[in-house]
């Protein structure tokens, strides 16, 4: 791979700038693809991108840049896509950045300071070789500024028509996934939270990288918007009613697993507000995973205090009720004697201590 060091000039930068949203966004004479498919979208809040133009305007050195070669002789921002897009939407007059206290657009500026700004030369390396090695060192140099999540990374290497549609339904501000579906999920589709939680969902064995490989040529990502539309369904059906502990459950693994069973909607409904309200149960988020797995540990059962034990212990002379042999305190743990899944609570007059031993084998059974 061949990487060459370029000088280019914030003039020679906006030269022919034009945002068209979806299309894409060019600059350097429209020899430079700015905003590649496979790149996020501007994420700079305004502060951050005032700060590029005063560090500009002060004269300082912006970190470097990094641009690949295409095949057909154009360029496309491998790294610094946001400062770039801060300093041509400046120079646009897309915003102001404040100088002596007062908001100065490029227009306002005097000719000597205009001039100051498009002599500025950015440093920028280029690079030309394989696509395997251009994205092996998207990689390497994602070190500095807004840093790529993995996802956004993945959408590089897989970069093509199945990442394109994709980000269409998964990627951007108001989305169709986002409208639909984040009253269950967290993070934000901007950032590609969206749609990596849905691939590990989908994906055989939560492979998202061999997800992507298998269908990076495919015409669209239809499949995956349709099995997010299922899961979305599946959840609005089985559990009605909103509540804010089912935001950023695994849904698409419980779907996976429970779509095909029949269930009681008014029984889960009953279920769910007595466990919810049940002090024993110190997870909430957990009650929804527990009525469809009946694995009491996403519950996390209120355990017994230690001078609870302790009294239990004194009380039972360290014998095991089990096994009839004394232990050391250290050596025994507490046990519901009514189990709690039978109504039993984690009360002092429920508790006994049993071994280690003793309360393996009963807690297998």
């Amino acid at each position: 791979m061949k990487i060459t060091e370029l000088k280019v000039k914030v003039s020679e930068l906006c030269k022919g700038y034009k945002d068209s949203e979806e299309e894409g966004v060019r600059g350097y004479d429209g020899l430079l693809d700015i905003r590649p498919k496979y790149q996020r979208e501007f994420i700079y809040k305004d502060r951050q991108r005032e700060e590029v133009v005063q560090t500009i305007l002060k004269g300082f050195p912006l970190n470097t840049m990094y641009w690949a070669v295409r095949g057909d002789g154009s360029y496309e921002v491998i790294d610094g896509q946001q400062r770039t897009i801060s300093i041509c939407q400046y120079v646009s007059g897309v915003y102001s950045v404040t100088i002596d206290g007062t908001p100065m657009y490029f227009h306002n500026l005097t000719d000597d300071i205009r001039q100051r700004i498009l002599e500025y030369e950015l440093t920028v390396y280029v690079c030309e070789g394989e696509e395997s090695e251009k994205l092996a060192w998207f990689r390497v140099i994602n070190i500095a500024g807004e840093k790529l999540t993995d996802q956004e990374l993945r959408n590089a290497v897989y970069a093509g028509s199945w990442v394109t549609d994709a980000k269409k339904y998964f990627s951007k501000t108001g989305c169709a996934a986002f409208q639909m579906g984040s009253d269950y999920m967290t993070g934000t589709p901007i950032r590609q939270d969206y749609l990596e939680t849905v691939i590990s969902w989908l994906a055989p064995g939560g492979d998202i990288e061999g997800y992507m490989s298998a269908h990076q040529h495919d015409a669209n990502a239809t499949q995956l918007w349709m099995y997010f539309t299922g899961v979305i369904t599946w959840v609005r059906a089985t559990f009605p009613k909103k509540r804010k502990e089912m935001k950023g459950l695994p849904w698409g693994l419980l779907y996976n697993e429970f779509k095909d069973r029949v269930y009681d909607t008014k029984a889960l409904e009953a279920e769910i507000v007595r466990l919810l309200e049940d002090d024993d149960v110190t997870s909430k988020k957990g009650v929804y995973q527990y009525v469809l797995t009946r694995d009491e540990r996403y519950l996390s059962i209120r355990a017994f205090t230690l001078q609870m034990k302790r009294t239990a212990y004194e009380r039972q002379q360290g014998i095991c009720p089990h096994c009839g042999k004394h232990y050391e305190l250290e050596e025994m743990e507490g046990d519901h004697i009514t189990p709690w899944h039978e109504g039993g609570k984690t009360t002092a007059d429920n508790l006994q201590m049993l071994c280690k031993g003793c309360n393996r084998r009963k807690g297998g059974r």
